[in-house]
């Protein structure tokens, strides 16, 4: 793909602290990405999450369907910093006076380290922010359509591997108790699968056994014998050396793979491997459908399903071109990318302001 359109950083005249943003392509309408608050070790950390974050969004939306480009932002917290909450709420208004100056070229949403309780605060500042509190008109948090997504590219990736998309009885690690994990978690327990779950919170494993679930300490999740693995929390987690005994892998984290050719390795050793950008498209789906084009909540949600036959298409493609679901859903988003077959939605813009 293309190089980055835009890579914009300040350092907030409220709270002092760097947040940025990245544009990677408004090829097929506005950006869209969500925005992360956490701690890095230095701003090159910072730079390097943002630019393949927002990378990652413009494949997410172009291989989705959706009229919308790829972008990222990070609030960048010095390492072991807390916020109190008027630090917390200096920080986003700095985050906001910042998306307000792309004018509608960058649409942010929650990401790690924010909600939608955050995206409100934004609002104060940029109408650019989405996913704001259901009581304040918004379509509130992804983490439930989502889960959808990934459930219905589990079901199509298990019947091309098992032969069926009945979970019932399969051993399935979820790697990452979060909000998305939880929910994955909870509907596979009631499709009759053995759900196993891990975090690096311990905290959580009370309320997943209250569940019935079993736990696994987070080091060795990735390891464990089972029929499907899917990574819900954090990225780079997929290496040539990761021990995976598992013929599937299927979830929501980011940016699952340490480099692109381990995706070619994963299939050297039987691993079918649906790509992250792929399978965690419900969220952005979801709400984009709700609050761009107005779909009702039923609408919306059948449009998340149709991941569903996204992965068929591709990993069809993959066994008749004899490559791998990654390559595959690369070349469909550079396809659309190029032609701009994408039907452009409309989205309130004013001007962008200078830089």
């Amino acid at each position: 793909m293309t190089a980055h359109e835009h890579l914009v950083a300040r350092r907030g005249r409220r709270s002092g602290v760097t947040t940025m943003v990245a544009i990677h392509s408004t090829a097929l309408g506005p950006a869209v990405g969500g925005c992360r608050l956490k701690s890095y070790a230095g701003l090159t950390q910072a730079v390097d999450d943002v630019l393949r974050l927002s990378a990652a969004m413009t494949a997410k939306c172009a291989v989705a369907g959706l009229a919308f480009g790829g972008g990222k932002s990070v609030i960048a917290l010095e390492p072991g910093r807390v916020l109190s909450p008027g630090e917390r709420r200096d920080v986003l208004l700095d985050h906001a006076d910042l998306v307000a100056e792309f004018g509608g070229g960058y649409l942010a949403g929650p990401d790690v380290g924010t909600g939608p309780a955050d995206m409100l605060v934004l609002r104060e500042v940029s109408a650019f922010a989405f996913c704001t509190p259901e009581a304040a008109g918004g379509t509130g948090s992804s983490s439930g359509p989502t889960a959808v997504g990934v459930l219905a590219a589990l079901r199509a990736a298990a019947t091309a591997v098992f032969g069926s998309a009945d979970l019932a009885g399969r051993r399935v690690v979820v790697s990452g108790y979060g909000s998305v994990g939880a929910h994955l978690a909870a509907s596979l327990r009631q499709a009759g699968a053995d759900v196993v779950v891990s975090d690096i919170d311990p905290a959580k494993r009370a309320e997943a056994e209250r569940l019935g679930l079993s736990w696994a300490e987070p080091e060795k999740a990735l390891t464990l014998t089972a029929d499907v693995v899917i990574p819900a929390a954090v990225g780079g987690v997929l290496s040539p050396e990761t021990p995976l005994d598992t013929p599937l892998v299927v979830g929501p984290a980011n940016n699952q793979l340490t480099e692109d050719a381990v995706a070619d390795d994963l299939a050297a050793r039987g691993v079918l491997w649906v790509p992250d950008y792929v399978a965690s498209a419900g969220g952005i789906l979801y709400t984009l459908s709700r609050e761009a084009e107005g779909l009702d909540h039923d609408a919306a949600l059948a449009r998340v399903e149709t991941i569903g036959r996204t992965v068929e298409d591709l990993l069809k493609a993959a066994k008749a071109n004899a490559t791998t679901p990654l390559a595959e859903a690369a070349a469909l988003a550079e396809r659309r990318l190029t032609s701009g077959a994408v039907p452009r939605t409309p989205w309130p813009r004013v001007p962008r302001t200078a830089a």
